[in-house]
């Protein structure tokens, strides 16, 4: 499997310093970040914390549809938002002090109980949950109709 790449050219201190986030892999964009930003209002830039969020919902998205199809089930549709929260660390710092997943799908000759026992299995299984294992994840999961 190959390994994806970024890169961040950062200027300039961390109140006043602003950076570049560059997606190399897939040439798909280059970002602007800064700690204000980051911190309080994005005014159009991105920040590390919505980067993983993007990263967590893509693949626990694409994850669910390989558990259902180890089930010999397809969804019509899946959605996932995640919302990575930065709080200030004990000690010191910053820290994602949590994850919350929202994930809705509307999948065929399935009930609630197994579809939030196959979401469940998908997130755990997800490598970006594994990823970040040690962050608190919660996960809402529901069918839709």
């Amino acid at each position: 499997m190959p390994s994806r790449d970024a890169t961040t050219h950062w200027e300039g201190g961390l109140q006043d310093g602003t950076g570049h986030v560059t997606l190399d892999s897939s040439n798909a964009g280059q970002f602007d970040v800064s700690f204000p930003t980051r911190a309080e209002e994005p005014n159009g830039q991105t920040s590390p914390e919505e980067l993983i969020a993007a990263a967590h919902s893509s693949c626990l998205a694409m994850n669910l549809s390989g558990v259902l199809g180890g089930e010999n089930l397809t969804a019509r549709s899946i959605d996932v938002s995640a919302d990575v929260t930065l709080s200030p660390a004990k000690g010191g710092g910053f820290e994602i002090s949590g994850i919350a997943i929202t994930l809705r799908a509307a999948v065929d000759g399935l009930d609630e109980a197994k579809f939030k026992e196959l979401a469940k299995t998908a997130e755990q299984t997800c490598p970006v949950s594994k990823a970040l294992a040690g962050t608190t994840i919660t996960l809402d999961a529901a069918l839709d109709s």
